[in-house]
């Protein structure tokens, strides 16, 4: 029995997230039937972001265990063959049978992607949020500076969550502003509006809350768009009350855009793409 860490990447728009659900389909999901279709027996699923419906991943961690004579790195090939072709594992490597992703210290990067634009963009619609209201980046990169180090993040997290702790650790977070081009590279006009941009909201930290980023990038949107002003959001980190912060932006626009373990003495820190 060998135990494979899998790096996943999938278009999260035909999907209920990443966890298992019933009568939905899900990342976890159809990862489980290749691997049951590949070796002819059921697995289980270790870890794993749990990325809601809607949400994009470029490299989310999982792991299984397997008596199948295929080599850990083949696998990433064997089930990309049998997976639909918006979800493919870009490596898979055997590590130590008691390895958990849950279990050794990790940071996580999110991307939330804003198309600020005075008309919505059909090509990108499933990986963007249109915002028409022009958003000002440098208010929302301001404002977000208030939300780095360790903080009791309650007032982002939605209710529901089960967690016995909201406080967690940002450790990078800003806003940058990415101007859109024309096929000749010439920046791009909008309408009435010059230039267009993709606002990029990133954010890194130790581990994140439900809803978490969507509510960060709802409240920075309000901060761009003029309802809030940046120095704000101290008080809504403070508050500790959801009922403070702006609302929940759309699934759409938020990518795991990077996973990586940081314990230093962990195996997969020596030479793992990972």
């Amino acid at each position: 029995m060998k135990r494979v860490l899998l790096t996943v990447a999938y278009d999260g728009t035909s999907y209920h997230g990443f966890q298992i659900q019933k009568n939905a389909p899900t990342i976890a999901g159809e990862l489980l039937r290749a691997i049951r279709d590949l070796t002819g027996c059921d697995a289980e699923l270790l870890g794993g972001s749990r990325t809601d419906a809607g949400v994009h991943a470029f490299s989310n961690k999982t792991a299984f265990d397997t008596d199948s004579p295929i080599e850990a790195d083949k696998f990433a090939y064997a089930l990309n063959a049998r997976l639909p072709e918006d979800i493919r594992v870009t490596a898979s490597r055997e590590v130590p049978g008691d390895f958990h992703p849950l279990r050794v210290p990790s940071r996580k990067t999110y991307e939330y992607r804003i198309l600020n634009t005075e008309f919505p963009d059909p090509v990108s619609r499933l990986h963007t949020v249109h915002v028409h209201v022009p958003l000002d980046d440098a208010r929302m990169d301001e404002a977000s500076k208030y939300l780095l180090g360790e903080h009791d993040f309650a007032s982002f997290c939605s209710a529901g969550s089960q967690v016995e702790s909201t406080v967690r650790t940002i450790h990078e977070i800003g806003v940058s502003k990415e101007p859109l081009r024309d096929r000749s590279g010439r920046m791009r006009r909008d309408g009435k509006r010059s230039p267009s941009g993709l606002l990029i909201i990133r954010v890194t930290g130790n581990g994140f809350l439900y809803n978490m980023v969507r509510i960060i990038a709802g409240t920075l949107m309000e901060v761009g768009r003029g309802a809030m002003e940046p120095e704000e959001v101290l008080a809504v980190l403070e508050a500790h009350d959801r009922d403070k912060a702006g609302p929940t932006a759309p699934p759409q626009g938020l990518f795991l855009v990077r996973y990586e373990f940081t314990d230093i003495g962990n195996p997969l820190e020596k030479g793992a793409p990972f």
